[in-house]
């Protein structure tokens, strides 16, 4: 009977609709107890009720009990409610998963207690199962897993965050694994809390293609790539080989100057892009045979217009895949040759081709001459 009753004294804590059974027993707090079973928390001090709520929220626990009964009965309100706001506005799971933290006052045994209550916004798998990037090197390779797998949201728990301009993060990305980011996608970003150095990062991709239709794309241009990558002979020269990936992209299409939102998938299997497309193409495709190719951007007689720069033994060239693919043959240009184009020249390698061989120092005529013979 001193146990019923015991059991129905510390039921009476609890918010209505608890199944958890009874909290009859009260233990230290020692960063052990997240599964809301039937033993209560002992918390002495501010820390330890504080210790006690980020424990709850770390293991999803709905409903626990805490024995306050070191505490001067006139200050658990008061420190109760100072832990939850502390709780709600600085732990990371906190602020992204809790709706909600309420309590009630009462008695666990012959002890004051405090039934804690915590309402979730997010489901307990999300809670248990949150993705860990120790840095924002790690929080990228996430990101760009998930930009990889055409995913519409990327969440983790980043250790040490630093701000970061996602939406620059994945157009790089995507300039360079243009096989992979059929689509760049519009980025919602959040961070929980807003500030601090470890946070919840959740980012959401908007697409306007359908993600079974992206894979598919996906699937089509990488097989590309791999036969551009065929299409390469080892034992040529540098030279060589940008031409050859030049003729591959050439002998495809009669091409059509266009801007699309799925540009490698247009360019390569429908003959159809922008300046852009051609850049990023022509320089993941070099990439991939070894070779050097950066992206520049720039204008060409007034218009937003991209090339490439190409490192072909030991010195730089500028080639215009895009004007070359839709009017021309394969050029490498230097400098001086770029006429109507403007780039930031502070950005990028300088372009002068081989550098020309000194004149012969001009020597003096040793011959003899008519006045010294004899």
């Amino acid at each position: 009977m001193k146990r019923l009753a015991a059991c129905l004294l510390a039921l009476v804590l609890l918010l209505s609709g608890c199944t958890e059974g009874s909290y009859v027993s009260v233990k230290p707090h020692q960063g052990g107890n997240t599964s809301g079973n039937a033993q209560a928390v002992a918390v002495g001090n501010y820390e330890e009720m504080l210790a006690a709520l980020k424990e709850m929220v770390a293991g999803a626990v709905e409903q626990q009990v805490l024995s306050v009964a070191d505490m001067d009965e006139n200050a658990v309100t008061a420190t109760l409610d100072q832990a939850i706001r502390t709780t709600c506005r600085t732990d990371p799971m906190a602020a992204y998963a809790v709706e909600e933290i309420t309590y009630e006052r009462g008695q666990s045994g012959n002890l004051p207690a405090v039934a804690v209550s915590i309402r979730y916004n997010r489901t307990r798998r999300e809670i248990l199962q949150m993705p860990t990037a120790a840095d924002m090197d790690q929080a990228a390779s996430r990101i760009q897993v998930a930009l990889n797998g055409c995913n519409s949201s990327v969440v983790m728990l980043v250790e040490r965050y630093e701000p970061t301009d996602f939406v620059q993060l994945i157009e790089d990305y995507a300039a360079s694994y243009p096989e992979w980011v059929i689509e760049i996608p519009t980025v919602a970003e959040a961070t929980y809390p807003e500030a601090g150095d470890r946070c919840i990062l959740e980012l959401k991709f908007s697409y306007q293609t359908s993600r079974e239709s992206l894979r598919t794309m996906q699937s089509r241009v990488q097989s590309v790539f791999d036969s551009a990558r065929l299409y390469v002979q080892g034992d040529s020269s540098d030279h060589e080989k940008y031409n050859q990936l030049f003729s591959f992209l050439t002998q495809r299409f009669d091409y059509k100057a266009e801007t699309s939102i799925t540009a490698s998938y247009s360019l390569l299997c429908h003959g159809v892009g922008d300046s852009r497309a051609f850049a990023t193409c022509y320089a993941a495709m070099c990439a991939r045979a070894g070779l050097s190719a950066l992206v520049v951007s720039g204008t060409r007689d007034g218009e937003s217009w991209f090339w490439n720069i190409v490192e072909d033994d030991g010195d730089y060239y500028h080639v215009d895949p895009a004007a070359s693919l839709l009017g021309g043959d394969f050029q490498e240009l230097r400098d001086e040759e770029m006429e109507g184009y403007v780039w930031d020249y502070s950005e990028y390698p300088v372009c002068t081709g081989p550098e020309e061989p000194e004149p012969a120092a001009e020597t003096e005529n040793t011959e003899p001459t008519g006045e010294n013979e004899k």
